[in-house]
């Protein structure tokens, strides 16, 4: 497969492209992401990414926010290893060829990138790594960064959509989806109560984006090493990174299972991404955000449902589908993962408090 990207590329960085071989990275979805690997094992590899504008529509709200975070960092925690991009040579975080916007970003050798969940081990190193840049960054002003996608996590805005589509959709998509739009009926109640609590939960500056593949884990002893993919590092609440890692972390099988039987909640990974997550931000949580910890995976697991449902009642215009009833499967799926949330409710808030303790 031939890999290709503007000439000028080599010479914004300084690098000679006879010095690396050239392949495409396996992982990551929504950027286009080019290895350049150094053909000499102790010379410098890079990894070169051009950011998708429909996704991103202000490319220069990732490259604002980056730089403030990197800036604090280097003056408050020097060593932390975070993944910015490197200046070209105008001394641009950002290169904009032909109105596309490139990156090019640090390799981290001896390190790997997961896409499944294998071990509590990677869950809790993985949560760990998420808190600890959140814990960081706590005293930078979040109000000095911008959202680099308008209403990522904004559940009431996700629950108008939901409603608006299901209002234009066609009789038959209703039909068809009536078990999942009376779930999205059912559930609302987390909007309900998101409503009522966000009045008590601080803006912090949160990854937004905690699967595990955006984490790296060191090759041989599988210690979190750094957090990766900074895009939309922005002003949110803590639940936005814990919950997003129990709809990932939690359940073996992913959003696109069909059998819905296979899906169930692993206590030992759920015990792990909490014990993770809290060893670094425990001390950072006020009371009433602690008290919010399993209302955080109910409150992501919603919305991705919502999401997902949305998509197919609108034709499936936003995500990928392999087949066309594919967003109606991956909302459906979500809900029993949120069912079972709930059920198991009381043994889950049981682990919850003697990860506090």
């Amino acid at each position: 497969m031939e890999i290709n990207f503007p000439g000028q590329i080599w010479s914004l960085y300084n690098l000679n492209p006879a010095d690396f071989k050239l392949e495409i990275a396996s992982s990551g979805h929504i950027n286009q992401t080019i290895l350049l690997l150094s053909k000499e094992q102790d010379h410098v590899s890079f990894v070169l990414q051009r950011i998708n504008q429909t996704v991103f529509t202000h490319p220069e709200v990732i490259s604002k926010n980056v730089k403030l975070a990197q800036k604090f960092l280097q003056e408050q925690d020097p060593e932390y290893l975070f993944i910015a991009p490197l200046l070209n040579r105008d001394g641009e975080n950002l290169s904009i060829i032909a109105g596309e916007y490139w990156r090019l970003l640090p390799f981290v050798p001896k390190t790997k990138a997961f896409d499944v969940l294998t071990e509590p081990d990677q869950a809790y190193e993985a949560a760990k790594q998420f808190g600890k840049m959140s814990r960081l960054l706590k005293d930078l002003d979040s109000s000095l960064l911008e959202p680099s996608i308008a209403g990522f996590h904004d559940l009431e805005w996700r629950k108008q959509q939901f409603d608006q589509a299901l209002n234009q959709t066609s009789p038959a998509l209703q039909t068809s989806a009536a078990t999942a739009i009376a779930m999205a009926h059912e559930f609302a109640v987390i909007l309900e109560e998101f409503n009522v609590i966000k009045a008590v939960l601080p803006l912090r500056i949160m990854h937004h984006d905690t699967k595990i593949s955006n984490v790296l884990l060191d090759e041989e002893s599988f210690k979190g090493v750094c957090v990766i993919d900074l895009d939309t590092l922005m002003p949110g609440y803590f639940i936005s990174d814990l919950g997003d890692m129990m709809r990932t972390y939690l359940c073996a099988v992913d959003e696109n299972e069909t059998d819905l039987s296979k899906i169930r909640i692993r206590e030992d990974f759920f015990d792990a991404t909490v014990k993770g997550y809290l060893s670094e931000m425990a001390s950072v949580l006020n009371p009433q955000e602690k008290e919010l910890i399993l209302f955080s995976g109910k409150y992501i697991i919603y919305m991705q449902a919502l999401r997902f449902l949305t998509d197919y009642l609108q034709g499936n215009t936003y995500y990928p589908i392999q087949y066309p009833n594919q967003n109606l499967v991956r909302a459906l799926n979500q809900f029993q993962l949120l069912n079972l949330l709930f059920q198991n409710e009381r043994k889950l808030e049981e682990l919850i408090q003697e990860c506090l303790n």
